[in-house]
């Protein structure tokens, strides 16, 4: 039997009326949790008072940006992992929300916690995957895949019943995820993958590229081991880094990406993305990676990019083998450390200059001058290299043996 239960709440249209369903359900205290992931603070202005007028007997705000950042945002970054394009900012937001949300539901002595994920995401399971590694003794429950409510359409009548006070309408009902590192929109028209996106009516990170300055911004960012540490010479914490980039390339309408993925739970799923300062942060990154990694390292990286990405995007962020793969990039990110210098233009990121105290980019050696490269040296190699494709081609020839 549940008797405190912990929600992770945003105030939107599916935790707002989770309260009142748990409460008629269960017959539980329910807390609510709101996780400060960099949303925006407007995103808390009145939560309190919502979530108290709703039936949570308390709110807890839980500020864990930083952590956000460099223990989720960071690692993902320096491994380069994407998912078939998308840059994982619902992904790895979803394991550090439930580590806050466990971390108070034993602060509270409680016995469950409960999210608002749809039965149809991925977000379910990135939530319950976190709360089966940190704390398995505690019941979960997930209403959207308990009670009647079949569709948002249903969730708006259902809290219009229970006097929910919202901040949508039906006609502006997209599903949408903010934190510091992205937004997604879903839902409404973007259900059809034949209808283009009206990104002026949609955007609210940045612009539309037609609608970004006729005019190209240069900046430069400087990393150490992998990390993000600076932007045009100023040191920077993440957090600030990141917003300011935000700021910076959504002027410039960077980091659009429309997009229809193959979700965990089978189904393709279409959703538009902004993600500015990520989009940024990750060409700058591999930009330095290029002159800073062996070939064989870089190569090998990237498959351990397709695999951590998978990891995230699947939940599995406590799995060990996610950390087996981070042990392996941080080692690769030793050498990653310099300057990338870039031009943002209408959607478009254009390298503007790459220095590292750890380049192994040869000059000599590259150059079409004059240098000490004996072009000899390369006989023997293609003779050798090329010995296996020689060997077979004389057996299919029939010329083996002459």
């Amino acid at each position: 039997m549940v008797k405190k239960a912990v929600l992770a709440y945003s105030g939107g249209l599916d935790t707002s009326i989770i309260i009142p369903w748990l409460k008629e359900h269960y017959d539980c205290e329910v807390i609510a949790m709101a996780a400060d992931v960099g949303q925006g603070a407007e995103e808390f202005e009145g939560l309190e008072a919502k979530a108290l007028a709703t039936g949570a007997s308390k709110l807890y705000i839980a500020d864990i940006k930083d952590e956000f950042v460099n223990d989720f945002i960071w690692p993902t970054l320096k491994a380069g992992a994407r998912y078939e394009g998308y840059l994982l900012g619902t992904s790895f937001a979803r394991p550090v929300i439930a580590k806050a949300l466990v971390e108070i539901a034993r602060r509270e002595g409680a016995d469950a916690i409960a999210h608002g994920c749809t039965g149809k995401g991925n977000d379910q399971v990135r939530f319950e995957l976190a709360a089966q590694a940190l704390a398995p003794d505690l019941t979960i429950i997930a209403p959207w895949r308990e009670w009647d409510i079949k569709s948002r359409e249903d969730a708006i009548d259902y809290a219009e019943a229970h006097r929910v006070p919202l901040r949508i309408s039906r006609e502006t009902n997209y599903s949408k995820d903010r934190n510091l590192w992205h937004l997604s929109h879903e839902g409404l028209d973007l259900e059809n993958p034949a209808n283009a996106p009206d990104y002026r009516r949609i955007l609210e990170l940045g612009c539309a590229p037609e609608d970004a300055p006729d005019e190209s911004l240069a900046l430069s960012i400087t990393f150490e081991q992998g990390i993000p540490v600076a932007l045009d010479g100023e040191t920077l914490g993440g957090v600030a880094l990141i917003e300011r980039l935000n700021a910076l390339g959504g002027a410039q309408g960077i980091g659009l990406l429309d997009l229809v993925e193959n979700r965990l739970v089978g189904m393709k799923s279409r959703g538009v993305y902004e993600t500015p300062g990520g989009t940024i942060l990750y060409h700058a990154h591999e930009a330095l990676e290029s002159i800073t990694l062996d070939r064989e390292t870089a190569h090998f990286k990237q498959h351990v990019a397709l695999k951590y990405a998978e990891i995230v995007y699947n939940g599995q962020w406590y799995a060990p083998l996610r950390r087996a793969l981070d042990a392996f990039v941080d080692e690769t990110q030793r050498v990653v450390c310099g300057e990338v210098g870039l031009r943002l233009y209408r959607g478009n990121i254009i390298n503007a200059g790459i220095s590292s105290p750890c380049s192994l980019y040869d000059i000599d050696m590259a150059s079409f001058g004059e240098s000490d490269y004996d072009h000899g040296d390369a006989t023997g190699f293609i003779r050798l290299f090329g010995l296996p494709t020689k060997i077979a081609a004389r057996r299919d020839l029939g010329l083996k043996g002459r």
